[in-house]
């Protein structure tokens, strides 16, 4: 377990959001579950701390307008609050350059004496309830929250001595590699499918393997789509994702969430701009918004309620065949039901599945490349579907990409430099 500071640089607005939805969000894939973080703000020329709290399970809500710059997120758990206090006096602890030895990348603090000395500060200033911290006339302007955090920048001319103070500042390359091309999406040794099943919890730390659960088996939905109830079948558009994920968060309102996962490539084949926009236009549009329309209230309610129905059956059918499986999500139930009998919990699972296709449904590509408009684009048309809640169906994307090695020369390094 390590301590760390969460820095929001001058983003109040983050910063408010992370206290607002108990989560917090990283840039570097540092931090892990049982840390202990401080939730730190630029205001007002101090650097000031309000939320004192411990890492929970990783989790995929992101509610920051920014939250493309974060590559994990984590519930925060055991949460105490503070009458936010200035945390410069840690320059005694980490000398002129303290904020790049204590801020930057929220990496773990080494120097006990400086952890102490946070947690004696928060004490001092602990209160009950959170502190909203507001800027003058409370005029909330994103423009001025993202500028840059002078904290953090280092003077070239000051380079070696940054280096010697703060040597952990560097950033070391375990090696060089080159982007290479996937076959295509469905290849078994280099298609992007496979690969990605293969790797998925290492690839998105957002989903834990003790908190979701994957369902590679696209064949499984064959009989629960759209092509079940005789409609038109559209060349190439199917109404059947490439895998299924079931997520689990005892600590959300809504614990349980389905994401229908489709994966697409544009591999060796196709190349041009031209040829990638049009094959995205006319083939992964629409298959994504296939698979909004038939959750959403869009689609006529008894057939909506006969698709959930069919797709509940087969996940649960998928679930029971695995004894592991069975105890995972069983054992999910228990956490938020401790009192249900164990006859009961079956019908619970059934319950709380339905639940989530109505109420908390994703969509989630996963692709070899896709631009900020394209995503911008596609996120417009998915949450233009509405659930029975009321709330948009919500859109993930993930770029995934081949890296052959050209050289590796630290293994132990964080980093990568690749070329493409």
């Amino acid at each position: 377990m390590s301590c760390r500071i969460l820095h929001c640089g001058k983003s109040l607005n983050n910063y408010n959001l992370c206290i607002e939805y108990s989560v917090a969000g990283f840039g570097t894939r540092g931090p892990e579950k049982d840390d202990i973080v401080f939730l730190a703000v630029n205001h007002e020329k101090q650097t000031l701390c309000g939320l004192r709290a411990r890492l929970g399970e990783p989790t995929d809500q992101q509610p920051w307008p920014d939250a493309d710059r974060y590559v994990s997120a984590y519930k925060l758990i055991d949460i105490e609050y503070a009458n936010p206090f200035d945390i410069r006096f840690l320059v005694d602890y980490g000398g002129k350059y303290w904020p790049l030895k204590f801020l930057q990348g929220a990496k773990a603090i080494k120097d006990e004496r400086a952890v102490q000395a946070l947690h004696d500060a928060f004490d001092k200033h602990r209160v009950e309830q959170p502190v909203r911290l507001l800027k003058e006339n409370d005029l909330n302007t994103e423009g001025k929250e993202e500028e840059e955090d002078t904290l953090l920048e280092v003077d070239p001319s000051e380079l070696s001595e940054v280096l010697l103070e703060v040597p952990e500042a560097k950033i070391n390359v375990m090696g060089t590699f080159q982007t290479i091309p996937f076959k295509n999406e469905t290849d078994a040794l280099r298609g992007l499918e496979s690969l990605v099943n293969e790797n998925f919890y290492n690839l998105f730390p957002r989903y834990s393997s003790n908190q979701s659960l994957l369902i590679p088996e696209n064949r499984l939905f064959l009989s629960s789509g759209v092509e079940a109830r005789g409609e038109r079948i559209i060349k190439g558009i199917r109404s059947i994702p490439d895998a299924l994920l079931i997520v689990y968060s005892e600590y959300e309102k809504q614990p349980f969430k389905i994401a229908l996962i489709e994966y697409e490539c544009f591999g060796e084949n196709k190349t041009r701009s031209q040829e990638k926009s049009n094959y995205l236009n006319g083939q992964v549009i629409p298959q994504l918004m296939r698979f909004a329309s038939a959750f959403s209230i869009v689609t006529d309610k008894q057939i909506r309620e006969q698709t959930i129905k069919m797709w509940v059956d087969k996940i649960i059918q998928y679930i029971y065949v695995t004894p592991e499986y069975i105890s995972k999500v069983s054992g999910w139930i228990k956490q938020i039901r401790p009192e249900l009998s164990d006859q009961l919990v079956g019908r619970e699972i059934d319950r709380v599945l339905t639940e989530a296709f109505q109420k908390a449904l994703q969509i989630l590509l996963i692709i070899d490349d896709l631009s900020d408009e394209q995503k911008d684009t596609i996120t417009n048309v998915i949450r233009a579907f509405k659930l029975e809640s009321g709330e948009s169906i919500e859109f993930i994307s993930y770029i995934v990409r081949l890296e052959q090695r050209i050289r590796v020369s630290d293994a132990d390094a964080e980093y990568a430099l690749s070329v493409q």
